[in-house]
């Protein structure tokens, strides 16, 4: 399904991410069908029902990808832990993760029972492959990437490294829905690849994630643990053995028909965002108080914001500040909130729902690990020193606002 625009048909809220500007027919449209059947259930109805919407999102998203098997479920957050645990990621394993991520990547391995290693981050804002090379024992099971702010990992890197130790790779793939590296979608190197469509992403059903994969066998245990050990689409839906005691992640039929609307918007969505973050790299890149956050495959990022990195974190701060007075949305990523893993006290002090501690204290975990902050300098000196203008919060950005933002930067740092 190919998107045109058409300007009376997009509402601009301009309060949630990219996708959420792009609400309208299509999306009434497929949600209608939806209500109007009275079928509100992906499952189940055969006989009856006219649309499967979380069935035809799934499989379109699938192909859209370049992957053999999707599963839509309730949420990214729950999507990494379905994914390792297909994977037999649990007690007694690490898993390495940038210390540069959404809160939610570091609790889904503490709610899958596994210990978070914090691994630092170089100037792509993703981890830095030497880095993790360096924090690999004996107790590390996977690799959890994150493909930050729309821009791809060092792929080729991190997976001479999932090879070289035998190790599983997850993608999160939560803030980079339609990236690639080198040609290839975000999301189908790893073993799994996990997206989110919540109201701030860059595609959204309002909640909602997706799990991809290219293996069958992981692909049917995500399906088992996701829909209490039924096999996909409960074709197995008669009393008798399941393969394993599973839970309840399943993404309903409203939510699907979104996706459905939406995914045939994210190639414009994509484009109008890579387009607009070039013009404006493009204008303010001779000034040499900062260098371009550096993205690895240029082609792959969907430009969701320019990101400068200054010669100091003083100098960060101070444009920051004044980009604020002059009203055009920025971001400090020293202070991006539940982003930055010093903000994350609840890991630094390794509270968790069970009162034992588990997973820190659990038996089976063999090693020793401690949070603190500053416990990775090389992250704390880059955020310290970026700053990402986002200008993309509304799609309807025209050349005009990003002269002036042009104008404005330019205006800041030239003054000194």
């Amino acid at each position: 399904m190919t998107y045109k625009q058409d300007e009376k048909q997009i509402y601009y809220s301009g309060l949630g991410g990219p996708g959420s500007q792009m609400i309208g027919e299509e999306e009434e449209k497929e949600v209608l069908e939806v209500i109007r059947s009275k079928i509100l259930a992906r499952d189940r109805f055969e006989d009856v029902r006219k649309y499967y919407k979380v069935r035809n999102f799934e499989d379109e998203f699938r192909k859209y990808m370049g992957a053999k098997h999707a599963l839509a479920v309730t949420n990214a957050t729950q999507g990494l832990v379905i994914a390792m645990g297909a994977l037999g990621i649990g007690p007694g394993d690490e898993v390495i993760v940038p210390a540069y991520t959404f809160i939610a990547s570091v609790a889904a391995i503490v709610a899958a029972r596994a210990i978070p290693i914090l691994a630092e981050v170089d100037t792509s804002l993703n981890l830095d492959p030497e880095d993790v090379e360096a924090r690999i024992t004996e107790r590390t099971k996977c690799i959890l990437v994150v493909h930050m702010k729309g821009a791809p990992a060092r792929m080729d890197e991190i997976m001479k490294i999932k090879e070289k130790y035998n190790l599983a790779l997850i993608e999160d793939v939560a803030q980079a829905c339609g990236g690639s590296y080198k040609g290839k979608k975000l999301g189908t190197f790893g073993d799994a690849g996990v997206f989110s469509f919540d109201y701030w992403k860059i595609i959204t059903t309002g909640g909602g994630g997706m799990i991809l994969t290219q293996d069958e066998n992981i692909y049917r245990r995500c399906v088992h643990y996701s829909d209490h050990g039924h096999e996909v689409y409960r074709q197995n839906e008669d009393l008798g053995e399941r393969p394993l005691i599973g839970l309840n992640f399943r993404m309903e039929e409203l939510e699907g028909a979104l996706g459905l609307a939406q995914l045939g918007k994210l190639d414009y969505i994509v484009l109008t965002m890579r387009k607009n973050s070039k013009y404006i790299l493009d204008n303010i890149k001779d000034i040499d108080l900062f260098i371009p956050r550096q993205i690895p495959d240029l082609e792959g990022h969907i430009g969701n914001g320019v990101t400068i990195i200054f010669n100091s974190a003083v100098t960060a701060e101070d444009f920051y500040k004044k980009m604020k007075v002059e009203d055009i949305e920025v971001e400090w990523l020293k202070e991006s909130g539940w982003h930055n893993y010093t903000n994350w006290k609840q890991l630094l002090k390794k509270k968790t729902l069970d009162k034992s501690g588990c997973p820190f204290t659990c038996p089976r975990y063999k090693g020793k690990v401690e949070y603190f902050e500053g416990m990775c300098p090389k992250t704390d000196d880059i955020l310290a020193r970026s700053v990402t203008i986002n200008y993309n919060r509304t799609l309807k950005t025209d050349k005009k606002e990003m002269d002036r933002v042009i104008q404005v930067v330019r205006g800041i740092l030239e003054k000194g």
